[in-house]
């Protein structure tokens, strides 16, 4: 029991202990391996031009050789080609780019119960 308590106040001094910054890496990095329900959502103006869900992450490009951040992110998701939010017939996971400076786009995560409400009710 004595060691439970330890353990979890050692924990709760170290997270205190860091930065805000290593706060959100640590959260991010803990993301990337449990995932989310990512959907990426490109505009062209205010018009919504392409959306992707199903999305694990989207990771900043870096060099190979200098190492050095790319302007562009990447990832995987599926191509949801009529904007349903609802993995269709047809629509299958793709690769995907984008640049940092001159795409506008919308990264969040889905709400699954939202999800779930859409797919009973087209049933």
């Amino acid at each position: 029991m004595k060691l439970k308590l330890l353990l979890v106040s050692a924990m709760v001094l170290f997270f205190a202990g860091c930065t805000q910054e290593t706060q959100n890496s640590l959260s991010r990095s803990l993301q990337n391996w449990t995932g989310t329900n990512g959907v990426l959502d490109v505009y062209a103006g205010d018009k919504l031009v392409h959306k992707f869900i199903k999305i694990d992450k989207v990771s900043t490009a870096f060099g190979s050789n200098d190492g050095k951040m790319r302007p562009y992110r990447y990832g995987y998701g599926v191509d949801d080609m009529n904007f349903n939010g609802i993995v269709d017939d047809g629509e299958k996971k793709v690769y995907f780019e984008f640049s940092d400076y001159s795409t506008s786009y919308i990264f969040y995560e889905r709400n699954q119960a939202n999800i779930n409400q859409k797919s009973a009710n087209n049933k």
